[in-house]
């Protein structure tokens, strides 16, 4: 499991959000995070699962900004019913090949 902290914030809008949110559609990488301009800036823990070779598997992982909400994530994660939609998932998915190191020329690029 990959944990690592960051930091989160909110940025105050100072133009209108449409021209704001188009530019950033626009411009932005994918899965890009943008950072903000509020000095007050908190930490929070991100848990993200790791594969074979130690990389995380997830672009993004679960974000934890308090006990209470590590709290609620462990409830909602021990729920019963989602144990089972797992094993469901995992019943009618196709089977993951396990990761591994890829070169450039290996990418195939669309």
């Amino acid at each position: 499991m990959h944990i690592s902290l960051c930091t989160y914030g909110f940025q105050y809008i100072t133009m209108a959000v449409d021209d704001l949110l188009t530019g950033f559609l626009r411009d932005a990488r994918a899965w890009e995070r943008k950072a903000t301009n509020i000095p007050q800036a908190a930490l929070a823990i991100e848990i993200n699962p790791v594969d074979s070779a130690g990389s995380a598997t997830k672009k993004r992982g679960i974000v934890v900004r308090s006990t209470s909400e590590l709290d609620e994530f462990n409830r909602i994660l021990s729920n019963q019913k989602l144990v089972e939609l797992a094993r469901n998932l995992d019943q009618v998915n196709p089977k993951q090949k396990e990761a591994t190191t890829i070169g450039a020329s290996d990418v195939f690029e669309i």
